[in-house]
């Protein structure tokens, strides 16, 4: 029987050499426990949007499609089938290959413990006192009138209430709420859009490669900062190699970190991002949802505020604290960390995690006033993990960590913060040595 031209390339072998030549848009291939596929159109299609299968492009993405695919695994394996082009060479070798098999064998003890599994009770509880938070900023103001007392507590109420929910809805978008991946993802929208005010897409789009390379200059959207700030130890230099006259004073930027970082990344950057990506991309129900949020917020708070002006001063005050205490919680776990180019050869997922990661110290204020994002190194290594069995994990990732000697950092709430201006501060000088040794002539 002659087997046809498409049974017969699906039965090709490919060295990493060749593979490695496809990680440009125009031509993506990934490797999936050894097999070969070709995503370079079903990339427009993804769900996770197209940047994050180009993010692993020409390298193994067995990790990072476990990883994000944990809840359903076995459905989207039907999604590759056709993409299929061929398998790996049996003498070509996967990086780290004892590493990912140990961990392999982690992730399976995880299961039987039960740590995917999500808590009703917790999640609810978590809810329930967010929406107390909420209904009393209003009811503060409704009874005891706008003067500043009231005013200052309905303002950290409803602040606390909004960075809470931030934390919250982040556990729906990583799929870790309920069973159902469709249930948290129509949860997700009344979250962040309807409650927040905020586009999910936009979120999606950028926490998701975040996840799949973080701290990966070019990858990583949250270290694409060289416009205002210069981080790690090969930005600077290559921003200083770049720069013909001063831009920014870098080696300041440990100082005018505190006036246009915390204050201003929600109430500026994060609110015009969120409407443009809505707009550009045309995403017309997000945008109504989001709608929904301000006029709520006006109709609730305008005629106690004394009209648009002081709903307007409430809210934006509101942002700039909200945006303080999420700016310094997310930051120090991943500034301070190593921030490097890609590597094309693709390393272990516990290898990538956990150079660009670190934890902060448990206790139940941690806990809370992170989001349980204190254990960022166990988030990232199981994004789709309830927050709630962080803890129960921890030991089992350090013990890990020691055995492939993988450092596993864990620091006080208080050095993780200081953390962010040393290393602000260092890499600033970088670029001020850099800069001045290029261009002293």
């Amino acid at each position: 029987m002659e087997i046809s031209e498409s049974h017969a390339d699906r039965q090709k072998s490919y060295r990493w050499e060749e593979i490695n030549k496809h990680s440009e848009k125009s031509s993506r291939w990934i490797v999936i426990d050894r097999e070969v596929y070709d995503v370079t159109n079903w990339s427009k299609k993804h769900p996770g949007g197209s940047a994050l299968l180009g993010h692993y492009a020409g390298q193994d993405a067995t990790e990072a499609f476990e990883a994000f695919h944990h809840n359903s695994i076995n459905y989207v394996r039907k999604f590759l089938k056709p993409l299929r082009i061929g398998h790996l060479q049996e003498d070509q070798e996967v990086i780290d290959s004892s590493i990912r098999a140990d961990f392999k064998e982690l992730k399976l003890t995880a299961e039987k413990m039960g740590l995917f599994e999500g808590s009703k009770f917790f999640f609810a509880a978590l809810f329930l006192h967010i929406l107390v938070l909420d209904i009393a900023s209003y009811l503060v103001l409704r009874y005891y009138g706008s003067g500043w007392i009231p005013w200052m507590i309905s303002i950290t109420l409803f602040t606390t209430a909004q960075v809470q929910l931030a934390w919250y809805q982040h556990d729906a978008g990583h799929l870790s709420i309920f069973k159902s991946n469709k249930i948290n993802r129509m949860y997700h929208k009344l979250l962040f859009c309807v409650m927040k005010g905020t586009c999910c897409h936009w979120w999606n789009h950028m926490h998701y490669q975040h996840h799949s390379k973080p701290n990966i200059i070019g990858k990583d959207p949250d270290v694409r900062l060289e416009k205002l700030f210069v981080i790690g130890d090969v930005m600077p230099v290559e921003v200083a190699k770049k720069e013909g006259t001063l831009t920014m004073p870098y080696n300041w930027q440990h100082k005018y970190f505190f006036i246009i970082g915390p204050p201003l990344l929600f109430p500026v950057y994060f609110q015009y991002m969120t409407f443009r990506h809505a707009v550009t991309r045309r995403l017309y129900l997000e945008g109504v949802l989001m709608a929904l949020f301000f006029l709520r917020f006006y109709l609730m708070y305008a005629p106690l505020l004394g009209g648009i002006t002081g709903c307007i001063l409430y809210y934006e005050v509101c942002r700039v604290l909200e945006s303080h205490w999420f700016t310094w919680v997310s930051q120090s776990n991943h500034i301070p960390m190593n921030i490097v180019n890609d590597e094309p050869s693709g390393k272990a997922w516990l290898v990538y995690q956990l150079n660009a990661t670190c934890n902060v110290e448990k206790s139940f204020f941690n806990d809370w006033f992170t989001g349980h994002l204190n254990f960022q190194i166990e988030h990232h290594l199981f994004p789709q993990m309830p927050r709630h069995n962080y803890y129960r994990i921890a030991p089992l990732v350090k013990s890990l960590c020691q055995k492939h000697g993988v450092a596993y950092n864990v620091k006080t709430i208080q050095q993780a913060f200081r953390d962010i201006v040393r290393s602000l501060r260092d890499s600033g000088s970088l670029w001020l040595h850099t800069y001045q040794e290029l261009h002293s002539t």
